[in-house]
This record gives structure tokens, sequence and C-alpha cells, in this order.
């Protein structure tokens, strides 16, 4: 039977840690494949990584990989990455752990990994959508993925989006040593990198919601970093 691995990077999301885990698991396991769920925490102060190593003894399903200091979402990804090939992953899945992204959307990403390298869960395509969104973070979100692929020159249409699934395959494919930016940086860049590399991506309509509990990770910082980084990426393609 297959492997299918899910990554999720965790910072002080000790509200939304065990209920996700719970609600996961099960979809994950929809798949036909053996489920892992590892969760890769950047030394959490509120007492995530002591959840997540309470859930870990509990489930034999889910592992953790303790980080020793917050270094960006794009290295906890990388990390998490190199854990899952190296434990014999054959689907990766990406997605955050504050309930943006759907559980129940697991299964199709999964399903559709079987005619496509990389499956992306997507707000922009028919069927997609976000809500309890303020409707300037709307326009940045559309904004900033427009700008993206108009400046690298792809047809994705959520290049922003951080629900996705990897064959193991097109992971293998790629030279993670290459790959710095550390935000949503991070998803433009590893989707443009797959494009570059000949591998096939589709688009899956998923509804992204705003986060149940917590405080949002995003700053003005990892928005700067998506603006440099994309002309930056395509002179050096």
């Amino acid at each position: 039977m297959p492997s299918a691995w899910l990554i999720l990077p965790t910072y002080n999301e000790a509200q939304n840690l065990e209920p996700m885990v719970r609600a996961v698991l099960p979809q994950l396991a929809k798949g036909e494949a053996t489920p892992t769920i590892l969760v890769v925490d950047d030394a959490s102060p509120d007492g995530t990584g002591e959840i997540a190593d309470r859930l870990a003894a509990e489930l034999e399903q889910v592992s953790v990989l303790h980080r020793t200091q917050k270094d960006g979402l794009g290295r906890a990804y990388l990390a998490g990455f190199a854990a899952a090939l190296e434990g014999g992953a054959d689907l990766v899945l990406q997605m955050d752990c504050d309930f943006s992204h759907d559980p129940a959307d697991v299964p199709r990403l999964m399903a559709a990994a079987s005619s496509a390298d990389v499956v992306l869960g997507s707000r922009y395509v028919p069927g997609g959508g976000v809500e309890n969104w303020a409707l300037r973070r709307r326009i940045q979100s559309r904004g900033g993925c427009a700008y993206a692929r108009l400046i690298l020159g792809i047809p994705v249409r959520d290049l922003t989006g951080g629900f996705k699934c990897w064959k193991r395959s097109a992971l293998e494919a790629l030279d993670f040593h290459g790959v710095d930016a550390h935000g949503y940086g991070f998803q433009i860049e590893m989707t443009y990198r797959a494009i570059r590399a000949g591998l096939s991506v589709a688009e899956v309509p998923i509804v992204f919601r705003e986060r149940r509990e917590g405080q949002s990770k995003m700053t003005a910082w990892i928005t700067l970093e998506a603006v440099w980084k994309v002309p930056a990426l395509r002179l050096r393609s």
C-alpha cells in the first residue's frame, strides 16, 4: 500500500493542533494509502510541541520534528519534505494547521495526484473561493497571484496557496538547496520550480476560510519577500 505523509508546520498553534490532527487523519486514510502526519514545530512557546508529542505517543500515525527556533515556513516545509522522503512517502501533502484548509478536501487532492505530479488546492479556479476575508485581503491575495503569474509567465491561478499534494518523484526532481523563500514566496517558488522542471501541475478548487483560533503569521516582511522574490526567480531561470 502506498504511503501518504501530511506535513503540518506549527508555531503557536496550541489551540488548533489536536483538533486538526484528529480531523485530518481519517481523511488522509481515505486515499487508500498508509497515513502519516508529521508535525514540524518551530519551538513554539505556547506548548504546541508538547501537544504534538502527546499526540504522537497516542497515535502511531503521528510523528514530530522539533526545530530549535522559528526559522520560517519554507524551511519548516523543506525539513518536513526531507523527512517524508527519507521515511518512504509516496505522496507528500502540505496544508495549514489552522483550518483555513478543510481536511475534507484532502482525499480530492490525493485523487488528483493520479494524473498530475503536483496538485494545488486552488481558491481561484471555478468552484474555489475564500470566506470571511476583508476586501483588502481579497485584493492583496488576487493581486499577488496575478503579479506572480504575469512575471513568471505560467498559467497557475493560485500561486500563493499552501494546500498541495506532491508525488514523491516530483519532490525528488527538485533541488531543495536552492530554495530560499520563507513565507508564501516559498509557495510561489516551489510551484515555479516544479513547472520549470517539466512537472505537471493541476489545480483543484477549494474554499479557503479564515483561521478558527490563534493569530495569523502574516507580516509585512513576508509580503515584501514575495514581491522581490518573483522577479528574482525569473532572472535566475
